[in-house]
């Protein structure tokens, strides 16, 4: 692992160098020790790919750097743990997307054989991001790598099914965009309103970095 000082508050560290199943158990062992034993001062954390970034209160944590050297021997460490495996989110979608005919024609498939490719996989919550909850979800069975639209859709409505270049992901709120519809969910995906006043945020988001996901075709 490796740091960099991220603004004057912050701090960034890698935890792998490529995106796989290696790089997301490590990130949900540190992500765990940060939720169980935060480091004095931590606003929040931000988890992606192959990096975490951690934002501290000033008041507290008047110069980062100081304790970086320190939190990078924990965060190794956590790093390391094996922990049990995710639980399962199934999440419930119809294949009717606006994409997915011209897709499927691309691909040289069926519609049904689109489908089935893409609700076969159980996959992996990478990151959250985009948008609030958007989960970046992996690994898409590379016949179906797909690249985003050559012009991004100016909205694109809450609970759609997409794919985009290695990943499917899930639209959680009407928003612009520009990846390939091929279905809806009926779920909320991020919903403000299952939080509580000075509750947790996470309430909000069905879906969390490390969760597994499984698509049932409705």
């Amino acid at each position: 692992m490796n740091w960099m000082p991220y603004g004057p508050r912050a701090l960034l560290f890698r935890f792998a160098e490529t995106v796989g199943e290696e790089a997301l158990a490590r990130q949900r062992g540190i992500v765990t020790e940060l939720q169980r034993h935060p480091p004095a001062g931590l606003v929040e954390f931000v988890p992606a790919f192959t990096t975490i970034l951690l934002e501290f209160d000033s008041k507290v944590v008047p110069e980062p750097d100081q304790v970086a050297e320190e939190l990078l021997e924990r965060l190794e460490a956590a790093a390391q743990k094996i922990l049990p495996p995710a639980p399962v989110k199934e999440i419930p979608v119809r294949y009717d997307g606006a994409d997915l005919e011209a897709m499927a024609k691309a691909k040289g498939m069926t519609v049904e054989q689109v489908c089935d490719l893409h609700s076969a996989p159980l996959y992996n919550v990478y990151m959250l991001g985009f948008s609030p909850g958007f989960p970046y979800l992996g690994d898409l069975d590379p016949r179906l790598h797909t690249p985003r639209l050559a012009s991004p859709r100016p909205k694109v409505r809450a609970g759609s099914v997409a794919i985009g270049g290695e990943h499917t992901g899930i639209y959680t709120v009407d928003s612009p965009g520009g990846w390939n519809i091929i279905g809806h969910t009926p779920l909320r995906i991020f919903d403000p309103a299952r939080g509580e006043p000075n509750g947790p945020d996470e309430a909000m988001f069905r879906l969390k970095p490390g969760d597994r996901v499984k698509f049932v075709r409705i």
